[in-house]
């Protein structure tokens, strides 16, 4: 690779390792395992950067490394659960209602989906990516975008509805 293409990957990595690092940690709940995918992910987009159309081709392809590797950890038998940090949900989730305890409710409720549900809902509302930007990134419709989209918020609805009924 050319020294400018060090230079434009570089700039390119310190611009979108936060919200890899965000994407990883609703995919998976995990600060340290978000933190390994973010990297791999900016990995495989090094490999491929010669390769990677610049416009918006190469902030999908990283998007999509990213989910990948969160999925692909997920199926590894050394995979752990770790505790809730309360600090983690104020870095990586926005303020919703001003609670530290909503945010881990979010994050809770994002775990209980189905990963692909999880990722449409991720990549939709925390990343703000499109409809055809998402559909992109995990290669699939755009009509698999919208109803696994649906899906995930209504079932996001009725476990954050039914959690704070329970609190009452």
């Amino acid at each position: 690779m050319r020294v400018r293409d060090d230079a434009e990957f570089t700039e390119f990595a310190a611009m979108m390792i936060r919200p890899l690092r965000r994407t990883a940690y609703l995919m998976c709940g995990d600060w340290h395992r978000a933190e390994d995918a973010a990297q791999d992910a900016l990995v495989k987009v090094y490999r491929r950067w010669d390769r990677i159309e610049r416009r918006e081709g190469v902030k999908s392809y990283a998007h999509r490394a990213v989910v990948t590797s969160v999925l692909d950890q997920a199926r590894k038998p050394w995979r752990r659960e770790r505790p809730d940090d309360p600090d983690e949900a104020a870095r990586v989730v926005p303020d919703i209602g001003g609670s530290v305890d909503n945010r881990l409710m979010v994050i809770k409720a994002l775990a209980q989906l189905p990963p692909g549900q999880r990722a449409c809902v991720v990549l939709r509302y925390y990343n703000d990516l499109s409809v055809e930007e998402t559909a992109v990134v995990l290669n699939v419709s755009q009509g698999n975008v919208k109803s696994q989209t649906s899906r995930g918020l209504d079932r996001l609805r009725e476990l954050l509805g039914h959690t704070e009924r329970s609190a009452s």
